[in-house]
């Protein structure tokens, strides 16, 4: 298959800023005559992105009241992103994620609560409470994992992708990476593979600009990280990240052509960084002017503004909607708070999925050897 390689619309963002709309870019901002029923799906749309804001919000807080242990990365500012990404998948295809994946868990459906549980370490999480912010998996909800390890999430897509197409399935694999990870051997293997074998997998950079402190520019030869499909004759494109609606259009594309063609495909979301790296991250490396040009690029208040300008939801409907949308999140932390700690005794049950002969359950304060 010839390699196709195309951008829409985006030229590639300035340093650690928010990425300029290039002209002719598609655009949320739907027409006076939108149908009901569209009109209801970006309103869908536009309370999914407000769930996620809310509930990174409120992780952020509980980080600080040490409810929160360990590493915990944000979506703020991903939040069209991932509801566009997420709104292009059936329930049965498959999600791999890094570790910036919460709101990927919440637009797959699993409850807040659940997902709370979780960053709280306990028993009622989506992981059992043994997982933390890093490593939500529910196998239900076909989310596969977030992984701590950069690029760790790109040769288990691959072979899920294999596991399809042996089977002769129709699901697609979907795994998401930072900018950074496209530097990694494992990203150029993966995508290697998935070519040379026609697997059923879309590999989705998330550009926000920065690999933890340093540019894009600055770590990479060809900042346009959607080109590097090329070398491997996969059909790749860049899309606006802050546009729910593009992101999905491509996304659809992408999914659709790995479904029916069996085909892998790359697709960029250049889409910016509210906050730092991690919620311990100053992000000192950001200049005044760079910090103003991420909140014009805000992607929840662009879409309220469009939604309201095609008069499609007032103010009033907002603040309901917030509301409404505080209230879930809030719950969620009330479940986390009053959710039992997993027991010690269980540490070990999800070591191996099938029981293995001899395994190993000592813990620190056991004997070594027992009389």
């Amino acid at each position: 298959m010839a390699e196709t390689t195309r951008s829409a619309g985006m030229t590639a963002p300035a340093p650690a800023q928010a990425p300029r709309r290039a002209r002719g870019a598609r655009t949320t901002r739907p027409s006076a005559a939108v149908p009901a029923a569209d009109a209801a799906e970006l309103v869908g749309y536009y309370r999914q992105m407000l769930l996620i804001r809310r509930f990174e919000e409120r992780a952020a807080r509980a980080y600080t009241e040490a409810k929160i242990g360990g590493y915990c990365h944000l979506n703020l500012g991903e939040e069209a992103t991932v509801v566009g990404l997420m709104a292009a998948l059936r329930p049965t295809d498959y999600l791999f994620t890094n570790y910036r994946e919460h709101g990927y868990a919440l637009a797959k459906g699993i409850g807040a609560d659940r997902v709370m549980a979780e960053l709280y370490g306990r028993s009622t999480g989506v992981s059992k409470g043994w997982g933390g912010s890093m490593h939500l998996f529910d196998a239900e909800a076909r989310l596969l994992g977030g992984y701590g390890i950069v690029g760790g999430q790109l040769p288990l897509a691959t072979g899920a992708a294999l596991a399809v197409s042996y089977k002769g399935g129709d699901e697609v694999v979907m795994c998401h990476m930072g900018d950074g990870t496209t530097a990694i051997g494992a990203f150029h293997e993966s995508l290697n593979i998935a070519a040379l074998w026609d697997l059923p997998v879309v590999f989705v950079v998330i550009n926000n600009g920065l690999g933890m402190g340093t540019t894009v520019e600055q770590s990479a030869a060809e900042p346009e990280l959607y080109r590097r499909g090329a070398a491997y004759r996969m059909e790749s494109v860049r899309a606006d990240g802050t546009d729910v609606v593009a992101v999905r259009d491509a996304a659809r594309i992408a999914v659709e052509r790995a479904r029916t063609e069996s085909r892998p495909y790359l697709l960029e979301t250049v889409s910016p960084r509210l906050k730092g790296h991690s919620v311990v991250d100053p992000a000192r490396y950001r200049s005044k002017k760079e910090k103003e040009a991420l909140k014009a690029a805000d992607p929840l208040a662009r879409m309220a503004l469009e939604l309201a300008d095609a008069k499609i939801l007032s103010h009033d409907d907002r603040d309901r909607l917030d509301a409404e949308v505080t209230a879930e999140v809030d719950a969620a932390a009330a479940f986390a708070d009053e959710s039992p700690a997993p027991e010690v005794s269980t540490l070990f049950d999800y070591t191996y999925a099938t029981p293995v002969p001899g395994e190993l359950r000592r813990l620190p304060a056991d004997p070594v050897f027992r009389s």
